[in-house]
C-alpha cells in the first residue's frame, strides 16, 4: 500500500524554512499518464492540482484535449480548467498572472501545489522566471498580419518568421496561428525580435520537477489507443458542434491537434481513415517537439520510467527528501 503524508505536522516548519512557494511540476509527453499520476500524488499529499496545459483553458474543448473528466476533477480540486472560451485565447502573460495567486493560496494552506501539463512554454516560464513583453494588443496591426497570413498561407507566415527570428519560430508550433501572428505583431510594433523581448528573473517558486517517461514505441501505442478512444467517445461530434456554433475558425487558430483534422473530414476534404492517420501523425510530431522542452539530459528534471513498478514509491521518497517532509 502506498504511504500517505500528513502535512499539518510539518506545515509550520516548511513555511518558515521555505520563502518561495514550493511546487511539484509533473512533465512528460502527451498520453504519458500525467493526469492519473498527478491525481494519485495529490491524494497522498492532500493537496490541489493546477493545470499547466494550454488546451485545458477552453471550455469548448474536451474530448479532443483529453481533459480530465468531471469525475476525476471531483476527486481532487483542479484549477485553470475551463476558464476561458476559444473566442478569447490566453497569452503566456495571462496564464502567469492567473497561476501565481493560486500557487500562493495553496502555499498559505501549508500545501504543495502540483502543476501538471505538457505545455513546454508554461513550464520554462515558471521554472526560469520568464517575463513576457508587456505589449498591449494592436487590433489593427493584428488584422493586417492575419490578412497577410490568409494571402500567403499560415505555414508560409511561420516559415518567414523562421527566417527573421528562428528562435521564436522553433518555440512556436506552425499550427498555432495565434502565436505566430502575435510574434509578428510584437516584431512590427517594437522593431525587435520576438525572442529577444522575453526577459528572465529568478523563479519565485521552489520547484521539484518530476518527468514521467515511456519508451517511444510504447508511447506511440498509447497515443494510437487514446486517439481511437477519442473518436469512439465523440470527437467528430464535438468538432461538428464547434462548426455549428461558428467557433471552428477560432479553434483552428489555436492549432490543437485533432480538431483541424476533424473539421477537414466533416467538410469532406479528407476521408475518415486519412483523418485518423493525420491526427496520429501530428501527435507524434508534437511529442518530438515536446522533447525539446523536456530533455532527458535536463538534470533539473527527475525522470521516472512509467514501466518501473516502484516508480510511485520512488517519487514519494524524492518529494519527502526534497521538501524535508517528516512523517
Amino acid at each position: 500500500m502506498p504511504r500517505s503524508f500528513t502535512l499539518s505536522a510539518w506545515g509550520n516548519m516548511m513555511t518558515k524554512a521555505i520563502e518561495k512557494a514550493p511546487i511539484i511540476y509533473i512533465v512528460g509527453a502527451t498520453a504519458s499518464g500525467k493526469t492519473d499520476l498527478a491525481i494519485c500524488l495529490a491524494k497522498h499529499l492532500e493537496t490541489e492540482i493546477i493545470s499547466a496545459d494550454s488546451r485545458y483553458l477552453y471550455k469548448e474543448l474536451n474530448i479532443g484535449t483529453a481533459k480530465p473528466t468531471l469525475e476525476e476533477r471531483g476527486q481532487i480540486s483542479h484549477h485553470l480548467i475551463d476558464v476561458s472560451s476559444v473566442q478569447h485565447i490566453w497569452s503566456l502573460g495571462e496564464y502567469l498572472k492567473a497561476v501565481d495567486p493560486i500557487i500562493q493560496s495553496i502555499h498559505k494552506q501549508n500545501k504543495i501545489a502540483i502543476l501538471v501539463g505538457g505545455t513546454g512554454q508554461y513550464y520554462r516560464a515558471i521554472v526560469e522566471g520568464w517575463q513576457p513583453p508587456e505589449l498591449p494588443p494592436n487590433p489593427g496591426l493584428r488584422s493586417a498580419i492575419e490578412v497577410w497570413g490568409d494571402k500567403i498561407g499560415y505555414d508560409a507566415l511561420h516559415q518567414r518568421l523562421a527566417l527573421i527570428d528562428p528562435t521564436a519560430a522553433t518555440n512556436i508550433d506552425a499550427r498555432n496561428v495565434r502565436r505566430t501572428v502575435r510574434a509578428w505583431e510584437v516584431i512590427f510594433s517594437t522593431g525587435k525580435l520576438f525572442s529577444e523581448q522575453r526577459s528572465r528573473s529568478e523563479s519565485p517558486y521552489n520547484t521539484l520537477t518530476i518527468g514521467f517517461d515511456w519508451d517511444r514505441e510504447s508511447l506511440y501505442q498509447r497515443i494510437d489507443q487514446r486517439i481511437d478512444l477519442m473518436l469512439d467517445e465523440g470527437l467528430l461530434e464535438e468538432a461538428q458542434n464547434l462548426i455549428d456554433q461558428g467557433l471552428a475558425d477560432f479553434v483552428k487558430k489555436i492549432g490543437v491537434i485533432g480538431y483541424a483534422e476533424s473539421f477537414a473530414y466533416l467538410e469532406n476534404e479528407i476521408d475518415l481513415n486519412t483523418c485518423k492517420m493525420l491526427i496520429k501523425r501530428h501527435t507524434r510530431q508534437y511529442v518530438r517537439r515536446q522533447a525539446n522542452w523536456f530533455k532527458p539530459s535536463d538534470k533539473t528534471i527527475h525522470w521516472f520510467k512509467a514501466t518501473d513498478p516502484a516508480h510511485f514509491e520512488k517519487m514519494l521518497s524524492l518529494i519527502e527528501e526534497n521538501f524535508a517532509i517528516r512523517r
